[in-house]
């Protein structure tokens, strides 16, 4: 009966696209390509790109040292801050709930912005001398950023491309880990070797990354434009993205082994930048696709979809409300169900969540934060602490896009639980924290890439692990949530432990050379003993770390034997259904 109204609406839809000759065509293939979600997913990666300043920390820390006269406790409890910011995101979790993405990014901006800007004036003496709690909240301030950007991104992709999930959270962070080498590559091009300002470029060229997307970043519901060949594009990513990461391995040991003038950094830096941009062309190839299949599809309609205009859906039961106790505690729903924020945040997983992050990430944290004074208390030249940033940023990349795609890879073939994954990761940043404890020639670097490798994986797997026994509902919440043992472990290990350890060891140099500390600006350790004690501690906790993964692989092992993603692809074959009677 419906038939002939609806042919009248597509074929009049079709004639309306199909006007106006070659610029109209034009038109409507650019609005297309940047209102796709393939867009949407190349602007991610760019902005994700920008979102891992923290992991620069390691190649200005010197500067914020040496030109307000810190010594090491002090430093580390600034880089505190910063895992502290970097990791406190529930605020940008409970603000996405209630805004659309583009209010996130821009918050993000601002926020970004300000903080790296006022670290920048006070290195630089464009403002008096600050307190330490000031330097303490401007770094605080400047991390935080990347909480705005990764809840506005993560989980508006996640949800476009949901039944792949490990895949876009690994290349998602995995552009996020090599945004310190990308980064360093376009400081230097600008700027040369000058490390304080490298401090104002992650002020504004994150920020600016923010703002000219920021529209770009949105859910797109149209199930219908989903290719049959969807995980084959992400390989294609992957493959750009691994290009990236060997080209900026490459050029980082270049450089290390040969002078380069500035317009070698600047071809280098271009070469970067070109394949950062590489992603758009399988994008607007993609988004064409789409486009004709679009064309083709419109002036048909099935009988099939105008019976479904009938549809009936069932009506919903009632049911008496259980008390909030009952709810929270004893009602809680199964595994890969919605669970609310407060039944989350008090269950049993979600507790060893935050243990697993208090040891993995706190200990990894601690290393990122004291890589700089690791090889100058070894005797590494400035030149080779730049390049340990480096290949920690590569490496953490390569953990990255590891625990995204081998993670998806093992659970969906082999049912490999990603506990279990997690519990593997950890293991390895124990060997790589037992190689800063005992040194020997050249370890850093091999240091420098386990960490970096573990690091890395450790942040998808934990998102996945979150999506996956806690549901998608209020997933921009509960991811920031556990994230939470990562800042008080980087307190506990970094500030209480490692910082005091470390100026310890220097009071016995100035002890021994008969020098006083008030005639000392800048208190500095040279040798092996200097990180032994605190980095034998740290792979002791990383240890534990992966013990307690241990007992959530065996809570879990029943739910990761069964089909994980089933209830996403019955609620999406439900929305199919809805959207197909509409």
């Amino acid at each position: 009966m419906n038939e002939p109204k609806v042919l009248s609406k597509s074929i009049t839809a079709v004639a309306r696209r199909n006007g106006g000759g070659r610029g109209s065509e034009s038109y409507r293939l650019a609005v297309q390509v940047i209102q796709g979600r393939w867009f949407s997913l190349f602007a991610s990666f760019l902005i994700m790109a920008g979102a891992g300043a923290t992991y620069l920390f390691g190649i200005y820390s010197k500067d914020i040292k040496t030109t307000l006269g810190y010594d090491q406790t002090t430093l580390n409890l600034i880089g505190f801050f910063k895992d502290l910011g970097a990791n406190i995101g529930v605020i940008s979790g409970l603000i996405a709930e209630v805004t659309p993405t583009w209010c996130l990014l821009l918050i993000g901006a601002a926020v970004n912005f300000t903080g790296y800007f006022m670290i920048w004036l006070s290195v630089t003496h464009r403002l008096p001398e600050p307190r330490i709690w000031q330097m303490c909240l401007y770094m605080c301030i400047a991390a935080n950023a990347q909480n705005f950007e990764n809840t506005g991104v993560l989980v508006t992709t996640l949800r476009n491309f949901l039944e792949n999930r490990g895949v876009v959270l690994g290349l998602l962070k995995g552009f996020t880990g090599l945004s310190g080498a990308i980064m360093a590559q376009i400081y230097l091009a600008v700027y040369g070797d000058d490390s304080k300002a490298l401090i104002l470029l992650i002020a504004w060229l994150p920020a600016a990354l923010s703002v000219v997307f920021v529209y770009t970043i949105r859910e797109i519901n149209d199930v219908k434009t989903k290719p049959s060949n969807e995980l084959r594009v992400f390989y294609h990513f992957l493959y750009i993205s691994i290009v990236l990461a060997l080209f900026i391995m490459g050029i980082t040991i270049a450089q290390k082994l040969v002078t380069f003038s500035p317009v070698a950094y600047a071809g280098s830096s271009t070469a970067v930048c070109f394949l950062l941009f590489s992603p758009l062309f399988i994008s607007i190839k993609q988004e064409l696709a789409i486009l004709k299949n679009t064309n083709q599809e419109s002036i048909i309609v099935s009988e099939v979809e105008a019976q479904n205009l009938d549809h009936e859906q069932d009506e919903e039961q009632e049911q008496s409300k259980p008390s909030c106790f009952e709810y929270i505690f004893l009602n809680k729903p199964e595994r890969g169900e919605d669970y609310s924020i407060l039944q989350a945040l008090v269950s049993t997983d979600m507790t060893i969540l935050y243990v697993a992050t208090f040891c993995g990430l706190g200990t990894s944290f601690t290393a990122v934060d004291n890589l700089g004074q690791i090889g100058e208390s070894l005797g590494y030249p400035r030149k080779s602490i730049s390049t340990f940033v480096s290949l920690l940023s590569i490496w953490n990349y390569f953990g990255r896009i590891f625990a995204g795609f081998v993670s998806e890879h093992l659970l969906v073939t082999y049912k490999f639980p990603r506990p279990l994954m997690m519990t593997l990761v950890l293991l390895l940043s124990c060997m790589g924290h037992l190689l800063i404890a005992f040194p020997f020639t050249g370890s850093v670097y091999i240091a420098s890439i386990i960490i970096g490798f573990s690091f890395g994986a450790q942040l998808p797997l934990l998102f996945a692990i979150v999506s996956e026994l806690f549901g998608l509902k209020h997933f921009t919440t509960l991811f920031n949530c556990a994230q939470l043992g990562s800042p008080l472990g980087s307190y506990v290990l970094n500030v209480r432990v490692t910082g005091p350890m470390y100026d310890r060891e220097a009071m016995k140099v100035l002890e021994r050379r008969g020098l006083d500390r008030s005639v000392v600006k800048e208190l500095v350790c040279i040798g092996k003993q200097c990180y032994r004690r605190s980095f034998m501690v740290l792979a002791g906790v990383c240890c534990f770390g992966a013990l307690a993964t241990l007992v959530l692989v065996a809570r879990t092992r029943e739910f990761y034997n069964g089909d994980v993603y089933r209830k996403f692809r019955e609620e999406k074959g439900m929305k199919k259904t809805q959207d197909s009677s509409l």
